[in-house]
């Protein structure tokens, strides 16, 4: 009786001493936990801080793969390239551009960033116009630069962190990453538009390895408002959230590579040589939205003063006058189609 007494005594001190380690690793991984959680919550804020201060004017994290959302953009894309809407932009039909970890291996997150390019200085040249997105420096070389410090700073505060920059030209569901990270809403115009900053930004792309605390994504605030459907010349965009490149003038002046602009193209250009800003002129979101005067967006002198003279310039003056410019990618046999297109409408 006496051993089976000490038995029992032995055994309820083991339950017990089992319960408190048991309560205590409980209370260990809880720490852990919250202490992750924090450190995540950390490090996501200044890195959205650290984007700001490189000169970005909006920025937001996403978690890979993303919402429902992310699949009915993919799906949009797909029915928007079976339409043939993209023209002879080719390079849309990437089947990488449907998923974001082909661009890089183990990706958790995506940090969006949004560069203002408005500048009070823009051109109001009504003879011949260039869009603003492409005034100043070229952006993708600005963005990626400003990307690239951030990588650093990455370097030195995620070490276990891989990162991959993604500027317009890399594969990749932009304007839908943008929207899912919380920098705006695409409007009916195709273009992403923020409360504050309206649609007069360009976008930049990390893509990360480490898991971060996403943002909440935009809601659509386009409403009932159809300005941008209602005053494009050439109806390009056919019905809310869809345009038709091939009835838009921003898409003939940069990407056809055709010898002429399609008549009804050419009739309404308008005084449009590069790009076409119409459909954001007329949203209600850009009418009042804070500057960026800097050296970065200070419109080039030959775009402020581009006139019938531009005619004449030879190849190397067009290529010397585009250098650091987006606008390069219009060759400068394109810029004297497109001048001669406008001329026969003035």
């Amino acid at each position: 009786m006496v051993r089976i007494y000490f038995f029992l005594i032995n055994l309820n001190y083991l339950l017990v001493s089992s319960k408190k380690l048991t309560f205590g690793s409980n209370v260990i991984h809880n720490k852990e936990m919250i202490s992750k959680l924090q450190y995540k919550k950390e490090i996501s804020k200044k890195l959205k801080e650290r984007a700001i201060n490189e000169g970005f004017v909006i920025s937001g994290i996403a978690s890979i793969p993303g919402s429902s959302r992310l699949k009915l953009r993919t799906n949009a894309l797909d029915r928007w390239l079976s339409n043939n809407h993209h023209g002879d932009m080719k390079w849309m039909e990437a089947q990488r551009r449907k998923n974001i970890c082909s661009l890089l291996k183990n990706a958790k997150s995506v940090l969006s960033v949004g560069f203002s390019y408005i500048s009070s200085q823009d051109n109001n040249n009504n003879f011949f116009k260039v869009g603003k997105f492409s005034q100043g420096e070229d952006y993708h070389k600005v963005i990626y630069k400003k990307l690239k410090n951030i990588g650093k700073w990455i370097n030195d505060e995620i070490p276990d962190c891989k990162w991959k920059i993604c500027v317009d030209t890399s594969p990749l569901l932009e304007k839908a990453w943008a929207e899912e990270s919380g920098l705006g809403w695409i409007g009916k115009n195709s273009n992403l538009i923020n409360t504050n900053y309206g649609s007069w930004f360009t976008l930049g792309f990390l893509i990360l390895t480490k898991e971060l605390i996403p943002d909440k994504p935009y809601q659509s605030l386009c409403g009932k408002c159809d300005k941008c459907i209602e005053h494009c010349p050439t109806e390009a965009i056919i019905e809310p959230f869809v345009v038709k490149s091939d009835l838009c003038i921003a898409y003939h002046t940069i990407e056809n590579r055709a010898k002429t602009i399609p008549k009804n193209i050419e009739e309404n250009l308008n005084g449009w040589v590069a790009g076409c800003d119409i459909c954001q002129d007329v949203c209600p979101w850009n009418k009042s939205v804070p500057l960026n005067n800097t050296f970065e967006t200070t419109p080039k002198e030959w775009i402020k003063n581009l006139n019938i003279d531009s005619l004449s310039w030879d190849d190397k003056t067009w290529e010397k006058n585009l250098k650091g410019n987006t606008l390069k990618r219009i060759k400068p046999w394109m810029w004297r189609r497109n001048i001669k297109a406008n001329l026969k409408n003035k």
